[in-house]
């Protein structure tokens, strides 16, 4: 799946779906205010994010706040995580390189499969910015 698809996927699956992207970041916000996003993909390495080699050919990363009982499950604790991840491979799930102590989650180009793995995520990262913004 490549960054086009997964951006008209969320935009035909997601109300009130917001989206600004800039310097080969696309986020994706709910409602209006644009403050803070559930969702971004990003394309190409930033100065304070180089970790994911974005700047390969066709590489993006999809990256989703998740709860912290979700990040907990999948990686254990929020900055505990005991395994080692590489954060250059393609098609896994696993903490953000950057803002994982912040229970993000990414995959870097997801294959259909893994999408659809990790579609629960970002639907829950979503649903969590919908209630952030409910009365």
């Amino acid at each position: 799946m490549d960054e086009a698809s997964l951006e008209k996927f969320l935009a035909d699956h997601l109300d009130d779906l917001q989206t600004v992207s800039k310097e080969g970041v696309t986020f994706f916000f709910y409602g209006p205010d644009r403050m803070f996003p559930f969702a971004t993909i990003v394309t190409e390495d930033s100065d304070y994010d180089r970790a994911s080699q974005l700047d390969r050919p066709t590489v993006f990363r999809l990256n989703m706040g998740v709860v912290k009982a979700t990040f907990a499950t999948l990686f254990g604790a929020t900055g505990e995580t005991e395994k080692v991840y590489d954060p250059t491979v393609l098609d896994q799930l696993m903490p953000h390189p950057v803002y994982a102590a912040q229970s993000w989650v990414c995959v870097l180009n997801p294959s259909g499969v893994t999408f659809q793995s990790v579609l629960p995520l970002l639907v829950e990262a979503y649903d969590r910015s919908v209630r952030k913004h409910s009365p």
